[in-house]
């Protein structure tokens, strides 16, 4: 099957590089942080489970609790009469984006449509830029077009996509809460140009990394080159084919970035985490415990929504940064991060593995939070705004989506590198 990958980052048309972390809500709360000490030195205690009680052998995931399907938070622009958008009527997976530093030919857009296993494309504009100071993945789109690509709730909310269309942005849940952006307020937004957009939603698009969607006319008056980018969605068969394809027709200066990967992933598709057999090797234990040191010593370090560390971090930059100091490449978000191993049972579960959670009411089954595993039923976490980096009892009650153990190999893969 074909799950989400990760960030957009280094492929968008931009000012400067700068990635969004996608994370959001922090688990373990109120229970009792530990203060600095080694990894492996903590005193034993029953992980949190909460409504969903963990039993020995239990596959992480199998009794994770995905958040309930809420509405998308929106407001309205006060027009009475917003503009008419399409309805729903069927929501697809994107698989590839192509992206530009100039506009690409609409030629080249009817050519990938016609690729045999491609269903549906958009040329959309595709650039990083300042969304309230931070540097953001933004797309410019037609919203009675793109709002099949989005996770279901968020395209299926008319509100959100009549707020775009009436000049609004509508940004990620993560942004959203993390960032603590005011919605119905507004935020400047730093292009080439510099404009005050109201944020008309809080909802997540389901492609990994992009963070904020506006209209074409929006995008472009903030200097985005008209059309830029192509939203492919590709049946699953096909996908290698059609990927190979696109690289061939694409011009020079263009680049192709994969959305997805096929794997085989959680319980029918579920959102859990976890890539390919347990059987599959993990990190050695020098690296790992060279990681679970580096953790260990960001213990009382800020959280910062979309940093990497050395000195803030969000959750997934935290396990990002950690395991660079150990000589592992890992993906960017949670995410990505969640498909770097296999899933591995409660009784197996290791130091150095990772826990993953559903937070975002807008996307159930996306995984938009990391812990590290320590061992002795602890977790060490970057949580969230106005909180620094902790050690908590491991949580693995709702919200819970499973556990990996990293496969360096598999991790570098998915980040886009070689291993």
């Amino acid at each position: 099957m074909l799950v989400a990958l990760g960030t957009l980052a280094g492929v968008l048309a931009a000012v400067r590089s700068g990635a969004p972390g996608g994370e959001s809500h922090p688990v373990g709360a109120g229970h009792a942080q530990v203060p600095a000490r080694s990894a492996f030195n903590l005193p034993k205690v029953r992980p949190y489970t909460g409504d969903s009680p963990v039993s020995p052998g239990l596959a992480l995931g199998a009794g994770g609790v995905p958040m309930s399907n809420s509405a998308v938070q929106t407001i309205r622009l006060g027009a009475t009469h917003p503009p008419q958008v399409a309805p729903l009527r069927r929501t697809v997976q994107a698989s590839l984006l192509i992206v530009a530093p100039t506009s690409l030919s609409p030629k080249l857009a009817a050519a990938v449509s016609r690729l045999p296993g491609v269903t549906v494309t958009e040329q959309i504009e595709a650039v990083r830029m300042r969304i309230s100071g931070a540097y953001t993945a933004v797309l410019g789109v037609d919203p009675s077009v793109f709002r099949s690509f989005a996770a279901r709730p968020t395209g299926a909310s008319n509100a959100l996509w009549e707020g775009v269309a009436s000049g609004g942005i509508a940004v990620s849940y993560s942004m959203g809460k993390l960032d603590k952006l005011p919605l119905g307020g507004t935020v400047v937004a730093a292009g080439h140009t510099t404009k005050r957009l109201r944020v008309v939603a809080f909802g997540t698009m389901g492609i990994g990394g992009v963070d904020g969607v506006v209209s074409h006319a929006v995008a472009r008056s903030l200097g985005a080159p008209a059309g830029n980018a192509i939203v492919v969605s590709v049946r699953t068969e096909n996908f290698a084919a059609v990927a190979a394809a696109v690289g061939r027709l694409i011009p020079k200066g263009a680049s192709v970035q994969q959305l997805v990967s096929v794997v085989t992933i959680g319980p029918s598709g579920s959102g859990m985490a976890g890539a390919g057999p347990l059987t599959a090797s993990g990190a050695a234990t020098a690296q790992l415990a060279a990681m679970l040191r580096a953790a260990m010593s960001r213990q009382g370090m800020p959280y910062v929504w979309g940093a990497a560390g050395p000195k803030s971090f969000d959750c997934s930059g935290l396990v990002q940064w950690s395991f660079a100091q150990a000589g592992i490449v890992m993906p960017r978000v949670a995410a990505a991060q969640a498909l770097a191993g296999p899933a591995v049972p409660v009784s197996k579960i290791q130091a150095g593995d990772l826990i993953f959670y559903h937070t975002d009411p807008t996307a159930p089954k996306y995984i938009s939070h990391v812990a590290i595993y320590l061992g002795n039923g602890w977790m060490i976490q970057a949580p969230e705004p106005g909180r620094n980096v902790e050690v908590v009892p491991a949580d693995f009650g709702t919200g819970f989506a499973g556990a990996i153990r990293v496969n360096v190999a598999q991790a570098a893969a998915v980040a886009g590198h070689a291993a």
